[in-house]
């Protein structure tokens, strides 16, 4: 009897010693949270190695960017798969994108394909997206546009941004589907109504022009303004294109100039070129020959073909020393594009 008793004792002290050495996976991932990434790891070792599939996706991502250890795509390849292979829909997209990219394993688009393939089946939205780029672009598959668009309308009727997108860009094109301005506009605004800054762009497009919908050049302008606030250089260059050559009541010369500088800044050369302008004949901005050449020059080295160049030239060349000329150039050629 009491060697049955100590019996009990030391098995109710293993189990009490094992569940205080094996932390749950709510607390790892609290540890996660505010970067506590040794601990972190060292807890999702421990829960993978016990075989929780989320664990070894967790411990697969970890090692996958460097995160509390070094990088070892080799690693986050291994507990991806052991992830994947308990089915696992997160581990089996990221094993998917491993094989596509080649990390961690040779570059493999049949496997690529198969493992994005069982995430996309378990409903899995990236995956779908995904399985709808492989058909269109023809990555372990043959293309085909009609696949393709049945996988990007599965993501995109889940919500996904950029499959609504994709769908949008098909439906204006007639890709996979039968053209439809007024179906590219829905797909359109689903995704920018979520952020997406190049649907958004494209339905400033098709407001200022009206195409699919009447002409609005103040729903452009709300469009491209979205777009541009997330430093979208397209939608800051139309922005001025529109505020500089509206003939409504949008009209504002200030308003373009502020817009082709902040697309100018980021290296757009047909924004430089149209400021140029803007400072050639003072449009919104006080006539200034030397801003003017400046921005026309730098256009023109970025390969934009600057019609008025010489015309500035001459202008520069009656009133600066062949130093200025020097120090313009010299200018020009440091110049660096600048991020907001």
């Amino acid at each position: 009897m009491k060697f049955h008793f100590l019996t009990c004792l030391l098995t109710l002290a293993l189990a009490a010693e094992a569940a205080m050495s094996s932390p749950t996976l709510d607390e790892v991932n609290t540890a996660y949270e505010p970067k506590d990434y040794p601990a972190s790891l060292t807890g999702y070792a421990k829960l993978a190695a016990d075989g929780n599939a989320v664990a070894q996706n967790k411990l697969g991502e970890m090692y996958a960017n460097g995160v509390g250890t070094s990088k070892d795509e080799q690693r986050a390849v291994s507990w991806y798969r052991k992830a994947a292979e308990q089915g696992l829909a997160d581990a089996q997209q990221n094993l998917a994108v491993m094989y596509g990219k080649g990390k961690g394993v040779p570059q493999d688009w049949q496997q690529a394909l198969a493992w994005h393939r069982k995430a996309a089946e378990q409903g899995y939205t990236l995956a779908q997206f995904f399985m709808g780029g492989m058909h269109e672009f023809g990555h372990g598959v043959s293309k085909d546009p009609v696949q393709a668009i049945s996988w990007y309308r599965r993501a995109a009727d889940d919500g996904f941004a950029r499959a609504q997108y994709r769908m949008g860009t098909a439906a204006a094109d007639g890709w996979g589907m039968h053209e439809d301005g007024q179906q590219a506009v829905t797909w359109y605004r689903k995704a920018a109504e979520q952020g997406h800054a190049n649907a958004q762009l494209e339905l400033g497009l098709v407001f200022a022009s009206g195409d699919g919908v009447p002409k609005d050049e103040q729903q452009a302008v709300s469009w491209y303004r979205k777009a541009a606030a997330q430093c979208y250089v397209d939608a800051q260059y139309n922005l001025g294109v529109l505020y500089a050559s509206s003939r409504g009541p949008i009209k504002d010369e200030k308003q373009a100039v502020k817009w082709y500088r902040r697309a100018a800044d980021q290296g757009d050369a047909g924004a430089q070129y149209n400021l140029s302008l803007m400072y050639l004949y003072g449009r919104g901005v006080p006539q200034d020959i030397q801003q003017a050449y400046f921005w026309c020059l730098l256009s023109s080295f970025r390969g934009h073909k600057a019609a008025t160049l010489s015309r500035l030239l001459a202008s520069f060349d009656s009133n600066e020393t062949d130093a200025a000329h020097e120090k313009m150039f010299a200018k020009v050629k440091a110049w660096v594009p600048r991020t907001e």
